[in-house]
Formats: structure tokens, C-alpha cells, sequence
């Protein structure tokens, strides 16, 4: 597939493969300057190179060559199913685990425990993504939705295009946060670290998440936080904007090294406090309104359970 991308004054002087990665987010940094080093992409001053600074006015013509079809094959992977009928899957998606095979995990993916458990997926996402219609990040646990016709793929997709699903998780964050408030701030890749997303970026996209319940402890707050929209890590990167990182999240800012008595048990988290603990939706058949959920498993029911065995009773 070509992209013709012209450069415009915020990118002027920039090198050449940090511009078309900013404006092509799907693709790594490392493919890009492979691109550029194959000659897939012209433009610009002669022997480009991805050192190149670009000009604002210039124009520069990327050839992204498909990529190689894998089939992901199906793997004997413990999976809680919740509800299952012939239009769809409602699970419980563990800790750990991605939704869908990529670069770096070509198994071991949700994608392929439902292969062995599920034999009637929807075709819509392509053979890497059968019947996926949304995702969990690897750390997020919780439950998911997945279609196992393409009928049920269509609308369930277009019922979280249009914001009709509510996705309510669990987290704990660090600080006191009050229910009732509403982070309104768009979400887009970090211009200085591709494997994060930012409030700051140049291009981004509109993200709403909303407090509906906090409980405090001294230092910290069991928040259940829901969503319509659903960017890329778009609970974890707006908590950490207003100052209030997800406990366990390394990525953005909620590992502490000393932490209070109260809270030392959040130094076992291996992963961000964070859960996906609700799903309603329109059922895609028969239009029921069907709402599904899950507990918190024992790694962070553990850690809830240590905090309030050690907070100080009210006087």
C-alpha cells in the first residue's frame, strides 16, 4: 500500500524516519528505516537515508509491501468462558496474555486458546484476528466480547464505533481521585517513546473517561472508571496525566519504590491494577440488552485484601 505524506511546518528539520512514523503509527520505527534502506521510499533530495531531514512543502511517497499471512494455530490454552451462544463469546481474558498473534507474539495469544475452544469464530478480522471485535491491553484482565459470526462481528463493532457498549474497570490509582470526575483530553502516540501514547501528542484522537466510583485508602484510591471511547491504553495514559498513575503500571509512572505501610502490598503487582470488570451491550440476534462480569482475580483481590486489612479503622 502507498502513502503520499506531505511535510507540513511542524515536522520541518525533522530526520526522515521519525516524520513517517509519527504520521504512520501502525508501522515500528525499525520497518520504517528498513523501508527507507529498500528504496520503498522516494521523495525529497536524492539518497535519502532515514538520518534525512525533511523540508515542510516536500513530499514523500511510501510503499509499504503487505505483510506475510500467518495462521495462527490453535493452542490448548486455559480460557473462563462466561457465556457462549452461536452468535458470540463473552470470556474472562487472563493477565499476561495478548488478544491477537503479532510481532513478537506469534503464540500463546487469546486468538489462540479460542482457536482450540471455540471452533465457529467470525472470518471478519482476518486469520491473525478471528471474530476480535475489541482488545484488552496484555496486562488488563477482564472480560471481552467475541463474534462468532460475521453478522455478530458487524454489530458488535458498530455498537463500539458509535459508543453504545459501557466498559466499566476496576483501578487503583495512586492518590485521592473523586468519583464524578470526567477526563476529557485526546490520546495519540508519544512524540518521544512509539511504545507509549500521550496526551501530548501532535496527532490524536478524542478520549473520554469518567470516575463513577472511588473508595480511598491513605495514599491511594480503588476507582471503577468507565469508558466510551477505547483508545490504546487510554485509562492508564489519562490516570497518569492528571497525576494519578495505575498502582503496578511501569509504563506510565505507577511503580514507587518506597511505598507506605499500608500499601506494600502493591509492590507484588506484576502488571497495572486494572480490570475489566463490566460489559453491556445490545445483543446482536435479538436485540436483548446483555451485561456480563468479572471479579477481581486473586493477584489483585490479594493486594485489595492486604490494603484494608492494614487501613487504620475511622475513630
Amino acid at each position: 500500500m502507498a502513502h503520499t505524506l506531505i511535510v507540513d511546518a511542524d515536522y520541518d528539520g525533522v530526520r526522515l524516519d521519525n516524520f513517517l512514523t509519527a504520521l504512520l503509527p501502525e508501522q515500528s520505527r525499525s520497518s520504517i528505516q528498513r523501508l527507507i534502506k529498500d528504496g520503498h521510499v522516494t521523495g525529497g533530495p536524492s539518497g535519502l537515508r532515514p538520518s534525512t531531514a525533511v523540508r515542510e512543502g516536500q513530499k514523500y511517497t511510501i510503499d509499504v509491501p503487505p505483510p506475510a499471512p500467518s495462521i495462527p494455530e490453535p493452542e490448548a490454552l486455559p480460557l473462563r468462558i462466561i457465556y457462549q451462544d452461536r452468535d458470540l463469546v463473552v470470556l474472562d481474558k487472563p493477565a499476561g496474555m495478548v488478544v491477537h498473534p503479532a510481532a513478537g507474539h506469534t503464540g500463546g495469544t487469546l486468538v489462540n486458546a479460542l482457536l482450540h475452544h471455540v471452533k465457529d469464530l467470525s472470518g471478519i478480522g482476518g486469520e491473525a484476528r478471528p471474530g476480535i471485535v475489541h482488545r484488552l491491553d496484555r496486562g488488563t484482565s477482564g472480560v471481552m466480547v467475541v463474534a462468532k459470526t460475521d453478522r455478530a462481528h458487524q454489530e458488535l463493532s458498530r455498537q463500539f464505533t458509535d459508543r453504545e457498549v459501557e466498559k466499566e474497570y476496576i483501578a487503583l490509582v495512586w492518590g485521592v481521585v473523586q468519583a464524578g470526575r470526567r477526563i476529557d483530553a485526546p490520546i495519540g502516540r508519544d512524540p518521544a517513546d512509539r511504545q507509549k501514547m500521550s496526551t501530548r501528542a501532535r496527532r490524536a484522537r478524542n478520549a473520554v473517561t469518567r470516575i463513577t466510583f472511588a473508595r480511598h485508602f491513605k495514599g491511594a484510591s480503588l476507582l471503577r472508571v468507565a469508558i466510551a471511547t477505547g483508545r490504546t491504553h487510554q485509562i492508564r495514559v489519562h490516570l497518569s496525566a492528571i497525576g494519578h498513575p495505575i498502582a503496578g503500571d511501569a509504563t506510565y509512572g505507577g511503580v514507587h519504590r518506597r511505598t507506605a505501610a499500608n500499601l506494600r502490598a502493591v509492590q507484588r503487582l506484576e502488571r497495572p491494577f486494572l480490570h475489566s470488570a463490566r460489559l453491556a451491550f445490545t445483543h446482536p440476534a435479538d436485540g436483548r440488552r446483555v451485561e456480563f462480569d468479572s471479579p477481581l482475580p486473586p493477584d489483585l483481590q490479594g493486594v485489595l485484601d492486604d490494603i484494608e486489612m492494614r487501613e487504620e479503622p475511622n475513630p
